[in-house]
């Protein structure tokens, strides 16, 4: 078989669902296991069709429920999107003008607030203080908009509003707000009727809907499933996601009120995933250039472009654009390749918090599509691809060595070098980096692997303008050395994986 039949049988359809000779279930079950995530679904679209969509390990640790199909896992700050399009669909009726003062829309608001625009908080350009920090939230408390918002009514903003970006779960608060008093309907039962109910989506809602959704008590029968025998409710049932601390302790529901337009909607992988396509077309915003308007870039006044919006984030390769977050016990990510000849998304959802999903997701994206691949060695190297030009991203970067007080010991700047001697190279920076601290303990053990230290990071811009961020994989190079479970490897692991995304998105790690 040449490259190309390889290559269009990847795109629509093939057997061998492997990338780098890894597949998809091997990737996940070895990211479970280092991330220490008891279950986790999967999703995914290669459009109009949903062609896999499979759960992992347990959706409820102690109840001992499978991640299934079925599976409702909170959609964290995926909800921002449903709370984007509400608004949109307003405006696309006639109904908002997105560049009017939300005070137009909402009486009583604070003083400070009166001139932000329904497009400044779509954007996270506001500036305003996010009500998840303030003293007195209590996420497992109900709340109205006015109690949210007196928590941080008084404080200033943070910039001019659309002069900067600053991700706040406020920004999504008042958004709501505004579409609830523009549509007449309270803001769940709007996004219910022109959303969930237009797509039939039936393993999705707020988090107040889920008392709907029966679920046998196992803990009753010794965590053996009995109800099903009887009962053809509980055959292939809708059960929702549960997450456990250390100590065993559960994480409560989060009221949909306490994270109103941010972190309150529950869903299915595969519904997150059908609503997505819905989305990608016309179902639900129905014009191109109304979509473009929440799925783009954009510029500041200083003329600076920002590639995030409605708590998307954007890339070059191939149209990439993703969406993703935490909120307490639980993890969440979309992410779709939005290039004409090829609509694919990858939906992952795991009752773990911290999780970040973007390098796993671009290496399934690339089992169902050779041309959604990284083009590097992913088994090797921890790649991200990267937000900001090569300059911005470096300095993201040093700034975040320089707040953890981690020297840097070098920069090769390998473009520069290879101009200097007459040869031209895209531009390619490498930053070495470390702790002796951390580095000798290692080198006690082997002072062979002296030769993988100090840490370094290397940033580049490939051929179709993409920055790229990547950095050796710490436990694949210790093994080369019998050192992959000593103490000090996945704390530089985890360090080195988070510099790369606080530098790569607009929204951090």
């Amino acid at each position: 078989m040449n490259t190309k039949e390889h290559t269009e049988m990847k795109i629509r359809g093939s057997a061998d669902v492997s990338y780098l000779g890894r597949t998809v279930d091997e990737m996940i079950w070895e990211f479970m296991e280092e991330n220490g995530i008891p279950g986790l679904a999967l999703a995914i679209v290669q459009a109009p069709y949903i062609p896999r969509v499979v759960g992992y390990g347990l959706s409820d640790e102690k109840q001992r429920r499978l991640a299934s199909v079925n599976t409702m896992w909170p959609a964290g700050p995926i909800s921002q999107a449903y709370a984007a399009v509400a608004a949109m669909q307003l405006y696309e009726a006639g109904k908002l003008d997105l560049d009017a003062p939300v005070s137009q829309y909402v009486e009583n608001l604070p003083p400070r607030w009166k001139g932000i625009t329904s497009r400044q908080l779509l954007r996270h350009a506001a500036g305003l203080a996010d009500y998840r920090q303030a003293e007195g939230y209590d996420s497992q408390r109900e709340w109205d908009f006015a109690g949210l918002a007196a928590l941080v009514g008084e404080k200033k903003l943070s910039f001019e509003p659309g002069t900067g970006v600053e991700q706040s779960a406020t920004n999504f608060l008042l958004l709501t707000e505004v579409v609830g008093r523009v549509s007449g309907m309270d803001y769940e039962s709007f996004v219910k009727k022109h959303q969930f109910e237009r797509l039939g989506l039936r393993h999705t809602g707020f988090t107040g809907d889920l008392d709907q959704y029966d679920s046998e008590d196992v803990s009753q029968t010794g965590n053996i499933h009995q109800l099903f025998k009887m009962d053809g409710r509980f055959i292939d049932p809708v059960e929702q996601a549960a997450s456990y601390r250390q100590d065993g302790s559960p994480y409560s529901v989060i009221p949909s009120t306490a994270l109103r337009g941010f972190g309150d909607v529950w869903a299915s992988a595969q519904d997150i995933s059908f609503w997505d396509i819905g989305l990608a077309g016309g179902v639900l915003i129905e014009k191109a250039e109304n979509r473009a308007q929440l799925y783009g870039p954009w510029k500041l006044p200083d003329g600076n472009s920002v590639p995030a919006n409605a708590g998307w984030q954007f890339y070059h390769h191939r149209g990439l654009m993703d969406i993703k977050g935490s909120v307490p016990g639980f993890s969440s990510f979309l992410s779709r390749f939005t290039h004409p000849d090829e609509l694919v998304c990858v939906t992952l959802m795991a009752n773990r918090e911290g999780v970040d999903f973007t390098n796993l997701g671009r290496r399934i994206a690339g089992a169902f599509g050779d041309l959604l691949s990284t083009n590097y060695d992913d088994n090797r190297l921890f790649l991200l691809e990267g937000q900001y030009p090569v300059e911005e991203t470096l300095r993201r970067l040093e700034m975040g060595l320089e707040k953890r007080n981690i020297p840097v010991f070098a920069k090769f700047d390998h473009g520069k070098n290879a101009l200097e001697a007459g040869l031209e190279l895209r531009p390619t920076t490498v930053l070495v980096f470390g702790s002796p601290k951390v580095g000798t303990g290692l080198m006690q053990a082997d002072q062979s692997i002296s030769l993988e230290l100090p840490l370094r990071i290397s940033v580049w811009e490939d051929e179709s303008d993409s920055t790229w961020l990547a950095a050796p994989r710490m436990k694949r190079a210790a093994a080369e050395y019998g050192l992959e479970n000593h103490s000090a490897v996945a704390g530089m692991q985890r360090l080195v994986e988070t510099l790369i995304r606080e530098a790569a998105n607009v929204y951090g790690a």
